[in-house]
């Protein structure tokens, strides 16, 4: 059975419980397979990351349930809610009710732009729906927000390339974040965000912290997320993996520099 396929893959190391609600029959057992999976998880000591409601019907609120089983079971910090797309088609009334119980909760939320893009509105004629969930609402309430990928290459998406600047990119657009601040936040969405979420001890680039990360040419993040930069360096464990020269493009154009950086074209002063 699927529990026990779940109990065999758990006891040999997985350490992260999923679940996926919606596909379930009926409300009901969508909603008992996120108490029991929430469940197997606090006994375990383990993180959940929850498939849930990846669906354009607003009636789907396994979230709902998700939140409710997190605070009942004493997981704050350690549930994540993936996709919540659903939440893009509910009334604002529900929401309000709803956003507030998944920030008291210290759930996380995953929202996957390019998959959810993709596949959500496949049944509107017009207007057709975007899908993704309400990122800046669920951000501004004090919720975890990191834009995951979901698929790479597979039948779902068969365009991904496990780029998270392409993420960031289209999270960007989707969920109409342009100020300044919301296009470096969206930077944060697929680096610090996404660690915390994750529990990664040892990120980021203070003194101490693990050697792990991608130097970019670039000037600064928004940058980063506007050219979807070239890779420079790969870094894992303080040792370069991988290396790539310096992009470069050169022009035969009288009265032009005879070289063009893109990145030297990045807005000078405060990113921010």
């Amino acid at each position: 059975t699927a529990l026990e396929n779940l109990t065999r893959a758990l006891d040999r190391g997985v350490d992260v419980v999923g679940g996926i609600p919606h596909f379930e029959r009926t409300m009901r057992d969508g909603a008992e397979s996120v108490r029991l999976l929430c469940e197997i998880a606090e006994k375990r000591g383990l993180m959940v990351d929850m498939h849930c409601d990846e669906s354009d019907d607003p009636l789907s609120r396994h979230v709902e349930t998700l939140a409710y089983e997190t605070t009942r079971l004493g997981l704050q910090g350690r549930v994540a809610g993936s996709h919540l797309t659903s939440m893009h088609s509910m009334d604002n009334y529900y929401v309000s009710k709803l956003i507030p119980l998944m920030a008291e909760a210290g759930l996380h939320a995953i929202p996957n732009p390019l998959i959810n893009i993709m596949l959500q509105g496949r049944h509107d004629t017009y207007p057709k729906r975007r899908g993704q969930t309400r990122v800046r609402e669920l951000r501004d309430a004090g919720i975890t927000v990191g834009f995951g990928s979901d698929c790479v290459m597979d039948p779902w998406y068969s365009l991904g390339k496990a780029d998270m600047l392409d993420v960031a990119f289209m999270g960007l657009h989707v969920g109409q974040l342009s100020s300044r601040a919301d296009m470096r936040w969206c930077f944060d969405a697929v680096t610090v965000n996404s660690a915390a979420i994750m529990g990664l001890e040892g990120y980021g680039l203070e003194v101490g912290c693990d050697a792990n990360f991608i130097r970019l040419q670039a000037d600064d993040p928004i940058e980063a997320i506007r050219l979807r930069a070239h890779r420079l360096n790969t870094v894992r464990g303080g040792r370069i993996i991988a290396s790539a020269p310096c992009v470069e493009h050169v022009l035969d154009m009288p009265g032009r520099p005879l070289t063009l950086e893109a990145s030297n074209y990045a807005p000078k002063g405060n990113s921010g």
